[in-house]
This record gives C-alpha cells, structure tokens and sequence, in this order.
C-alpha cells in the first residue's frame, strides 16, 4: 500500500511540474493565440484537478506498479499516453471549431511525452523507496 502511495505521489509531482512549465510557461502564448476564444482567461480549477488526480490514477494502476523494469514503464506509458491524449485531441479536432491540426499534434505529442516522463520518475521513486515501506 505505501509503494503504490509513494508511485502515485511521485508521478502526481512529475506530471504537475512538467505540465505546469509546457502550459504556463513554455506553451501559454502559443495556446491562447492557437485556441483564442476557446479558451478561458483563467483555468476552472476543480476539473482540472480532478483531472490530474484521475490521469496519475490510470498511470499508477496501468503502468507505473505492473512495469517491472523502467523502461517497460516509460513503454506502457508511451502508449497510455498516446491512447488518452490521442482520445481527447483527435475528439476535439473532429468536433470543434478552432481546433487544428497543429494544435493536435503538438498536445499529443506533449501529452505522450510528459506521461512516459511521469511514469518513468514514479516507477524509479517507487523502486527505491518503495521495497522497504511495504
């Protein structure tokens, strides 16, 4: 129970700090001019959290505790990421105006991204701390 505790805390941390720079720092002028009218001023907090809480939830039971090596975790996570962003962005792109092509592909790829990363870090912090919690 504290290795899972540990691997969903350590890849909660990963995923909130990588998505915190790409879309408040690196990637926020880009949204806002790509996006303009679709997106709010600023983020509702509660579903994005719930998000966060959800997406790192899959990532831990998916990926982070059955992997038994680091780089089955950033594989397992390549594909989740690729399924889950592939899902949302393809779904909008197909259904929303002001949704292009470029948004697509640069969110999908993000998002493949910072999951392998996620994955990854939480595998290796549930590795070494997480054997000798229980």
């Amino acid at each position: 129970m504290k290795k899972a505790l540990i691997a969903y805390v350590a890849t909660l941390l990963t995923f909130l700090l990588l998505d915190g720079v790409w879309l408040g720092v690196l990637m926020a002028p880009t949204y806002r001019e790509l996006l303009g009218p679709l997106m709010l001023e600023k983020p509702l907090l509660v579903p994005a959290a719930v998000f966060y809480c959800l997406y790192v939830f899959g990532c831990v039971a998916f990926v982070v505790l059955p992997a038994t090596t680091w780089q089955r975790a950033a594989r397992m996570g390549a594909l989740l990421g690729l399924v889950a962003y592939g899902t949302y962005d393809l779904t909008n792109w197909a259904t929303l105006r002001g949704w292009s092509v470029q948004v697509t592909l640069m969110d999908w790829a993000w998002g493949t991204f910072a999951t392998v990363v996620a994955c990854s870090a939480g595998w290796r912090v549930a590795r070494t701390f997480g054997h000798s919690a229980g």
